[in-house]
Formats: C-alpha cells, sequence, structure tokens
C-alpha cells in the first residue's frame, strides 16, 4: 500500500509542479526530484539564478532571496568600483592641501616675526614645522588609500564570484522549499511573476546607481547623504508643541497638584514604615517575612544582602528606594490588575489598550520625562510617575493573559451551577489566573527598580543618584558598590514573591 501511495505521489509531482513554476517545469521537476531523492548534499546548480539572482527571486516571488542576493551584489560592486573609480584618498589629498597653506601662512609670519626680531618668531616657526610635517603626513594616508585600489578590485571580483555560485546552488533548494510549503496548503504564491519582475528591475535600477555612486564619488551631491528637510516646519512643530504643554500645566495645575499630594501621602507613608522606623525592627519583619514566605534559604540570603546594605552606608538610602519602588509597585498593581481584568473580558478595550500599553514599553524611558517634568515638576512624585508609565503594561498584559487562559469547560461548569459574573471573576478566574497575575506583579517590581537611575534624574532620591553621581564624575568604585546595592534590593523582592509561589507548588 505504501508503495502504490508513493508511485501515485512520484507520479503526480511532475504535474504539480508544473503548475507551481508555470514556466520551466520540466527543469524544476528533475531539480526537485534530485533534492527529494537525495538524503546528503545536494549539488543543484541554477544557471539563471546565479547570474540573475534578484531578477530571478523576484520573478519567483522570493523576497528574502531578493533581499539577501541584493545586498550582497551591492557590496561586492562597491568594493569594485571604489578600486577602479573611486577618488581614493581625496579626503587625504584635501586636507593635505588645507595644511600646506597654513604652514606656508604660518611660516610668513614667522619670517615677519623675525625680521621684526619680536619673541613669538621661534613659536611661530615651530608651529609651521608641525603643520607641514601633518602635511606630509596625509598624503603618505592618501598615497597608501591610492595603492589599495588593487585589493579592492581583487577582494570586490571574489566577492562578486562567491555571490554569484552562492546563488547558484542555493536557488533551487530554496526554491523547493517553497514549493514544499505550497503544496502543503499554505499561502505560497506560485508561477513567474512578470510584475513582480519589473518591480524588483525598478529597484535594482534605483538602488544600484545611488549606492554606487555614493560610494564612489568623494563628495556626493548633498541631496543624496541629507535629506532635504525644512527646518522652519521642525521649528513651527516645537513651538506649537511648548505652547500646548504650557497652556495645559497652566490651565490643569490643580489637577496635577492634586496627583501629586496623593502621591506624597502614599511614599510619606511608606518612607515612615521602612526608613524613620528603627532599622532593626525593619530588618527584623524583612527577614521573618523572607523566613514565612520563602524559606531558611531565602532568609540567610537575605540578611547577607541587609548585612551589604547596612554595613557599607546604603541602609536608608536603600530604604528610601524601596519606598519608591513600593509606592510605584502599589499604584502599577492598583491600577494594572483591575485594567487588565477589563482587557481579558472586552476586546474592545484591549483594542484601544494595546497601542498604549506599546507606547509605554517602547518609548524610551528619558521621553517620559519631558511631559512629567512639565506637569509635575520635579522631585520623588513625578519620579514615582515616570516609573509608573514604564512599569505597569506587565501587569496588565500578563493579567489579561491569565484571565484569557482560563479553560472554557470550567468558566461554562461553574455558570451552569449557578455561580454569578462575580462569584466566577473573584473564586473560579483569579485564582486560576494567579500564577499569571503573580508574574506580572513580579516583574513590574523588577521594572520599576530599573527606574530608580532615570527617576534620580528628576530628584528622586535614592540608589539612583549616588549612581547618577558615579557617572558625573567618574567614580568608578563607588557607580559599582551603588549598582550592586539596587541589585541585592531587587533580588530580596524576587526571591521572597517567587519563593512563596515555589513553596505552595
Amino acid at each position: 500500500m505504501n508503495a502504490i501511495s508513493k508511485a501515485t505521489v512520484q507520479s503526480e509531482q511532475p504535474m504539480s509542479v508544473h503548475r507551481f513554476t508555470g514556466r520551466q517545469g520540466e527543469y524544476y521537476s528533475k531539480q526537485f526530484d534530485k533534492i527529494q531523492s537525495s538524503t546528503r548534499l545536494t549539488f543543484s546548480f541554477n544557471p539563471h539564478a546565479a547570474l540573475l539572482g534578484p531578477l530571478w527571486a523576484s520573478a519567483r516571488n522570493i523576497w528574502g532571496f531578493f533581499w539577501l542576493s541584493t545586498v550582497a551584489t551591492l557590496f561586492a560592486l562597491v568594493l569594485l568600483s571604489r578600486g577602479l573609480w573611486g577618488e581614493l584618498g581625496a579626503d587625504n589629498l584635501a586636507r593635505a592641501d588645507r595644511l600646506s597653506g597654513k604652514s606656508q601662512e604660518m611660516a610668513a609670519k614667522a619670517q615677519a616675526a623675525l625680521e621684526s626680531g619680536a619673541p613669538s618668531a621661534e613659536a611661530l616657526q615651530r608651529n609651521a614645522d608641525n603643520l607641514q610635517r601633518a602635511a606630509e603626513q596625509a598624503l603618505v594616508a592618501a598615497d597608501a588609500a591610492v595603492a589599495g585600489a588593487n585589493q579592492l578590485i581583487f577582494w570586490g571580483a571574489l566577492a562578486l564570484v562567491v555571490i554569484v555560485l552562492i546563488q547558484g546552488f542555493m536557488a533551487n533548494i530554496v526554491y523547493e522549499m517553497k514549493y514544499c510549503r505550497w503544496r502543503g496548503g499554505r499561502s505560497e504564491t506560485s508561477g513567474f511573476n512578470q510584475k513582480n519582475l519589473l518591480l524588483g528591475a525598478v529597484m535594482l535600477a534605483v538602488m544600484a546607481p545611488l549606492t554606487l555612486y555614493r560610494f564612489t564619488v568623494a563628495k556626493p551631491v548633498a541631496w543624496l547623504t541629507e535629506f532635504p528637510t525644512d527646518k522652519s516646519l521642525f521649528n513651527g512643530i516645537a513651538t506649537w508643541l511648548n505652547a500646548g504643554f504650557d497652556t495645559i500645566a497652566v490651565k490643569g495645575a490643580g489637577f496635577f497638584d492634586g496627583i501629586t499630594s496623593a502621591i506624597r501621602v502614599l511614599l510619606d507613608s511608606l518612607e515612615v514604615l521602612l526608613v524613620d522606623t528603627p532599622w532593626p525592627v525593619t530588618a527584623m519583619v524583612i527577614l521573618v517575612m523572607a523566613w514565612r514566605l520563602a524559606g531558611p534559604r531565602t532568609a540567610i540570603f537575605t540578611l547577607a544582602a541587609l548585612s551589604y546594605l547596612a554595613f557599607l552606608g546604603y541602609w536608608e538610602k536603600s530604604m528610601a528606594t524601596v519606598a519608591l519602588l513600593g509606592a510605584a509597585a502599589t499604584l502599577c498593581v492598583v491600577i494594572g490588575v483591575p485594567l487588565g481584568i477589563l482587557c481579558a473580558k472586552s476586546r474592545s478595550t484591549y483594542a484601544v489598550a494595546r497601542p498604549v500599553l506599546d507606547f509605554m514599553q517602547t518609548m524610551p524611558a528619558f521621553v517620559y520625562l519631558i511631559p512629567i517634568i512639565a506637569f509635575f515638576g520635579t522631585g520623588k512624585p513625578p519620579g514615582i510617575l515616570a516609573t509608573l508609565i514604564f512599569g505597569m503594561p506587565p501587569v496588565v498584559r500578563l493579567t489579561a493573559l491569565g484571565i484569557k487562559q482560563v479553560p472554557a469547560t470550567i468558566v461554562e461548569g461553574a455558570l451552569a451551577f449557578g455561580c454569578t459574573r462575580r462569584k466566577l471573576l473573584m473564586d473560579v478566574e483569579i485564582p486560576l489566573a494567579l500564577p499569571s497575575i503573580m508574574t506580572g506583579v513580579n516583574q513590574t517590581i523588577l521594572m520599576c527598580l530599573s527606574m530608580v537611575v532615570i527617576a534620580s534624574l528628576i530628584g528622586a532620591e535614592g540608589l539612583g543618584t549616588d549612581v547618577l553621581q558615579a557617572l558625573q564624575y567618574a567614580a568608578k568604585g563607588q557607580g559599582l558598590l551603588a549598582g550592586i546595592a539596587i541589585l541585592l534590593c531587587a533580588m530580596i523582592i524576587d526571591r521572597i514573591v517567587q519563593g512563596r509561589f515555589k513553596r505552595e507548588d
């Protein structure tokens, strides 16, 4: 039975290859059969692809092959064109001319000073000699660049030959893989597409001359290397944005001050617990939490980490950093978990929230500081707000993911037994999604802690200030010790949170 089915497949394959290729079906049928029947490395050479790699790939709808072939071929042609027609050493020659002219001017001034008996004649002559030596070195560099033309020609020709061979040997293999995907029912374009061939030819006709001109001519036209921008457009938009920020900051001062006051209350409460409380009490509470929630090993590690913070004088700054982290993480969880549940329940809400979360995660952290400073000023509350923007997306995404991954059969069973929507969420979905939610909380905590250095730029105190000062004054030891302190704070929190769930598992 297997032999019959195999013979049937082999008899049907030439027909499907003809339908797939559109042209040269007999050639590709033989090559595909050769590739599929061999258990070792198959040498199948395609002369059309070797000589016209990008054009062949565009006609056959293999755009990955097209771009790789185009980039490699242009690289080889750039080497060849620079060796054959490139103005090698032109920059060094121009520099030598400038230095020589300045040397002559300096020598003339030295001669005039010598004739007048001025004391600066010797210094002027010494400067003239130095400029002349620099001009001679530039000439030597120009000669060396010109002498390297033969090497560029050799390596360019060698690269071009290698690229041609690789294109020829890889084309049929790549095309056979495309054929297998097409025959397996996947959405793959087939046939010989003349429109794509024309598109590939047009792209090559644009890219090749411009690229070769750019790397061959010493001073290409300005519009080719620099985009012709209109500075007035940039200045107008920037002025409009500045005015908009100022207007919003003035009219919304009461709203922004209210947010700042609320965050300050939360932060002050945490600082009273962590900073103002006697350090033995705080240390004991942390150690007991580590022991009870994560076990004796985590407690020992926490004791060692707290000892490092205490003996190196980082205790107060570390507790202030943890207070900042606690305030930011609390806000992230309080806002992020309900938002994640809402995103899991409502597709429209998630469709709106998703680009916002992408923006929050991908925008560089320093950009957050611009509107934060404009609306909230500087200090610890603005630093917490910047940390909030950076740290909230993980808990929202993982909460939504955990709720969505609750098995539908369990949800249907709970509803069938009369469970209300509120009981379903609180007693079924959230407990089952709790591992994913806690992973999001853990990631949010660690991401908030990674913002302490950036938040210190706008006045948020803590260990980030020591790292910032170390960067400003190149204090390598201070920066390393403060960085280790931040790392230990993160590890303590991570071990306690993760250790609890590992013990429960």
